[in-house]
């Protein structure tokens, strides 16, 4: 029997090819969890038209990813924080902390994108890679600096 992959399939194929299987294995296995559909031509002619429409809203996601990835290249935040003698922070900066301030500058970006490996624990310049899509990924610079204390006189 042949049929139209709806999905990647372990050992069988990728998504939209056309394949020959086992009758038994597409009655049994395959149709059931809708992972394939029967290969006639009104089937195939279906599932043309969807992956078309699936590539070019793919394709507008990427043009807009790319865009807000050189936008956000080009930008430098900087983070005003408490720090101790050695350049230690009281606290630390999350992606939270970062989503914040993109969001104050007019970017909304989600805070499960951004990729920190750990919290920034001190003062420095970092490098925070953003993930839009799966092929685009921003690299944010980051400035953490210590904060000016203002000191009262009595």
């Amino acid at each position: 029997m042949e049929v139209i992959l709806r999905e990647d399939v372990a050992n069988l194929g990728k998504m939209g090819e056309v394949v020959r299987v086992r009758d038994g294995y597409a009655r049994n296995y395959l149709l059931p969890r809708k992972l394939v559909l029967i290969a006639n031509k009104k089937n195939l002619k279906s599932f043309e038209h969807q992956k078309r429409v699936v590539a070019d809203q793919r394709g507008r996601v990427v043009k807009q990813a790319e865009t807000l990835a050189e936008k956000l290249a080009a930008l430098s935040l900087v983070f005003p924080v408490k720090a101790g003698e050695e350049g230690k922070l009281f606290g630390s900066v999350t992606n939270i902390d970062i989503e914040k301030a993109l969001k104050a500058k007019g970017f909304e970006v989600e805070r499960r994108k951004i990729h920190l490996a750990e919290p920034i624990k001190a003062l420095g310049d970092y490098e925070v890679a953003v993930r839009l899509t799966a092929d685009v990924t921003a690299n944010v610079k980051l400035s953490v600096v210590a904060e000016l204390e203002k000191k009262v006189s009595v």
